[in-house]
């Protein structure tokens, strides 16, 4: 695979997206052509982090999520290649697979000599965890809600049924009655 071919698929990544063609290029010339065959796991769950990998050409998939592919251009284990981490998910190769391995080595050396591009990451990385928060916020909203709308209707059976219970067996059926 050529540097020019490396470079035009990093492009397409979200985290190299901003980068400049000079800095896409030094991660290129550290971009090791790593293959993996059919079974063996590129990443695994809990395992310590030292790379990311493009997935270029094969099949890969998530051991949790059998049967959902992800697809070429995927890059696995991103901050893995920028910090010590564990990966979060085991993702095997199903079928012969060709990934880009970038290391944290290599990755760490280029951002020593080139600070621009360790602001640049860092940049892209804390957009992502300030959309996961805003994200979460949300969630956390739409389940105080749903909270407040569960507390209010279990308030409602125990006066429904205490009404209920008040006029069963007197030969009139029960009314609603409003709430003020």
């Amino acid at each position: 695979m050529s540097i020019d071919q490396t470079v035009a698929l990093l492009q397409r990544i979200p985290i190299f997206a901003r980068l400049s063609p000079a800095q896409i290029t030094e991660i290129a010339k550290v971009a090791e052509p790593t293959k993996f065959r059919s079974g063996h796991r590129i990443i695994e769950a809990g395992a310590s982090g030292e790379a990311a990998y493009l997935l270029v050409c094969g099949d890969a998939e998530r051991a949790a999520a059998a049967g959902q592919l992800l697809p070429p251009g995927s890059l696995i284990g991103e901050l893995a290649m920028l910090i010590d981490c564990a990966y979060p998910v085991t993702i095997v190769a199903k079928g012969r697979v060709l990934c880009l391995q970038i290391t944290r080595p290599a990755m760490h050396g280029l951002m020593l000599s080139d600070p621009s591009l360790a602001e640049a990451l860092s940049q892209h990385i804390s957009e992502r965890l300030r959309k996961a928060a805003n994200g979460l916020m949300r969630i956390d909203r739409l389940l105080a809600k749903n909270d407040a709308a569960a507390a209010t209707c279990a308030r409602f059976p125990v006066w429904h049924s205490a009404h209920l219970s008040a006029h069963s067996g007197d030969g009139v059926a029960p009314q609603v009655q409003r709430m003020q």
